[in-house]
This record gives structure tokens, sequence and C-alpha cells, in this order.
């Protein structure tokens, strides 16, 4: 077999071809598009719900205090990001459909959690079009004020341990009970359902979404949320 020779030009070609192709790695690993797996995909997403969380507590706090000066139309957007993203999308698309079955397949801890998982997914549910109901108008009424919040901190209470029991239990079966080409094709699976779903990244403009509401009820300092040395 003969060997092909790289004249000068060539080589010269070549170890810029190989550079460049270098560079456009190095760009991915720092910052550029990067692979994300199917199961650090849910754990995002479960952190732009954990993000509406918050806004619920915060915002039960301030209902209690002064219904009449609440901006109710920033918790309605909220309760619909989460009807959207989370549950239509994240619950009902990934969860429902893909995760919960292998996980109930695979048995253990993991399939014996599923019953109560699906339970609170309807309980949530029923949850926010209770509060979408209640703040459609743009205010919250006296009368709606207390049952309002006390939906905000139960829902609240409820889907902290839901995502995190799911986060390490469930989707840590999930992801075990598949190879890893099974896995490969999971998060490409999710991918083209998020892209489907919100025709771009769904993650992306979930995060701005909840930005923009965090802002407007100017709950949006991560400081804030500093707790105080013990006394």
């Amino acid at each position: 077999m003969t060997m092909m020779r790289l004249t000068a030009p060539r080589r010269h070609f070549v170890a810029v071809g190989v550079a460049l192709g270098l560079a456009s790695c190095a760009r991915q690993a720092n910052g550029g598009d990067k692979d994300v797996s199917a199961v650090e995909d849910l754990m995002r997403e479960h952190g732009v719900l954990r993000r509406i969380l918050v806004l619920y507590r915060a915002t039960a706090t301030q209902i209690r205090a002064n219904p009449a000066a609440f901006d109710a139309k920033q918790l309605w957007q909220a309760a619909d990001l989460f009807r959207r993203f989370g549950e239509a999308y994240h619950e009902q698309l990934l969860e429902e459909q893909h995760i919960f079955p292998q996980a109930l397949k695979a048995g253990g801890e993991a399939a014996q959690l599923v019953p109560v998982l699906l339970a609170q997914h309807a309980r949530g549910r029923q949850i926010t079009a209770f509060i979408q109901a209640k703040t459609a108008g743009g205010t919250v009424a006296g009368t709606d004020a207390g049952p309002l919040a006390d939906a905000l901190t139960t829902f609240a209470r409820m889907y902290e341990p839901h995502t995190a029991f799911e986060d390490t239990i469930v989707f840590q079966a999930w992801r075990n009970s598949l190879s890893a080409q099974q896995l490969d094709e999971a998060g490409d699976r999710f991918e083209d359902i998020e892209r489907e779903t919100f025709k771009g990244d769904g993650f992306d403009m979930a995060v701005g979404e909840v930005a923009k509401i965090e802002t407007a009820l100017g709950l949006h300092d991560l400081a804030a949320y500093t707790a105080p040395a013990p006394v």
C-alpha cells in the first residue's frame, strides 16, 4: 500500500483544520452548545418549577397581609407557566409517558413511589386551576385571600418533596435501568418533544418567563433569601 505524503501546503491545511476542530470543541466545552443528558434535563426543569414554588410561598405571605394591594396577574402568569411547562409538558409528556412506566418495570422503591407521584400530579393540577380561577381578574377578593394563600403553601409543601424524591430515587432508578445507548436515545427523544411542544428551547423560555415574574413581584434578589445567623 502506498502512503500519501502531504506537501507543505497540504500539511498546513490539515493542521489548520484540526486546530479549528479542536477550537470548536473547546467553545462547546466553555459555554457553547452542550449535550445535556436526559436526567440532567429533567432535574434542571425541576429547578424552574422550584423557583415557582418560591414565588408561591412568598406571595402567600403577601396575600395574607394585604390582598387588595397584591398584583394577582403575576401570580396567574406563574401558575400558567407551571401548567404549561410543569404539568402539560414535564409531567404528562416526559414523566407519565416515559419515566414512570420504565420505573414500574424496574421495580423496587421507585415503582412503589409512582402511584403517589401520579396522585400528586392530579392534585397539583386541581390546585393550579384553583389558583388561576382566583387570580384571573388581576386582583384577589378578600374572601379568597385565605383559601388562595393556603393553596399556594400546601402546593409548595407537596411539590418540594415530590421533586426531591423524583430526583434522588425515581430518575436514578430510571437511568440505571437503561443502557448508555438507550439513555442517549431518551435524551434525543426528550429534546424533540421539548422543541415540538414549545417550538424551540422550552427550558430557556421557562427560565426567561419565571425571571420576569420574579422581577415584577420584587422577588428576584437571591441575596434576600439568605438566612440570618443563628442566635
